[in-house]
């Protein structure tokens, strides 16, 4: 990957007030430190899995690390309070940011290819594991294609231009996140299509730069990775 990128310094809103606002809608740090340290260890390595293998741990993975019994359970604790998805054949799909679910935002990550829940997501991968992540999305509005290579929190290289926003249409999870508030956070070409975009509603949606969108992730994620 190329050398790190010079950076925009303008930022477009507060970084600790959208962390604050996104902990308040999607209370991932919180729900996982309210389980039993078992499940906590358990989640943890489901997302460490996924970002090692490229897939998160079957139910049978997932029921070798528990004592006997509590498979189930724990596993529907954590689909319950939205920190694992499930498919149609109830195996996990998802735990955020990462997902096998088709969206819109595709990554390169250790030699594997997976998807992110949104494009925050997508951007705090590659802090949340201290690795190398190349991410292929598009402009929610245009289409038009956008390309960003990272390591870790460090931005290499946007295509098409450092430019590029992240808008975040706030609002409250219907279900799991990952299906409705995920999907309202999008890809914008440019300042002009971000502009267009946010319809002058600065509190409803957000704008953020690349840099402070890694910002927000990495304060988010970052957590549920520790004891």
């Amino acid at each position: 990957m190329p050398a790190p990128m010079p950076m925009s310094a303008c930022s477009t809103v507060d970084v600790a007030a959208a962390l604050a606002r996104l902990e308040a809608l999607l209370p991932l740090r919180a729900r996982q430190r309210a389980l039993p340290p078992a499940w906590q260890a358990v989640h943890r390595a489901l997302l460490r899995t996924f970002a090692e293998r490229g897939r998160p741990p079957s139910r049978a993975e997932l029921a070798a690390r528990l004592p006997a019994g509590e498979a189930a359970a724990a596993l529907a604790r954590l689909v319950a309070d939205d920190l694992v998805v499930l498919d149609a054949h109830r195996e996990p799909v998802g735990a955020y940011p990462l997902t096998l679910e088709a969206t819109p935002h595709a990554l390169l990550l250790g030699g594997h290819r997976l998807h992110a829940m949104c494009a925050l997501d997508a951007l705090s991968v590659a802090p949340l594991f201290a690795t190398e992540v190349r991410i292929a999305s598009r402009c929610a509005l245009s289409g038009a294609p956008i390309r960003i290579d990272q390591r870790g929190s460090e931005l290499l290289a946007i295509t098409p231009a450092p430019d590029v926003r992240v808008g975040i249409h706030w609002q409250t999870p219907c279900g799991a996140a990952a299906h409705s508030l995920c999907r309202e956070m999008v890809f914008l070409r440019d300042g002009g299509l971000a502009a267009q975009w946010q319809q002058g509603d600065a509190d409803g949606r957000a704008l953020l730069t690349p840099a402070d969108a890694v910002a927000v992730g990495a304060g988010f994620f970052r957590p549920l990775l520790h004891d």
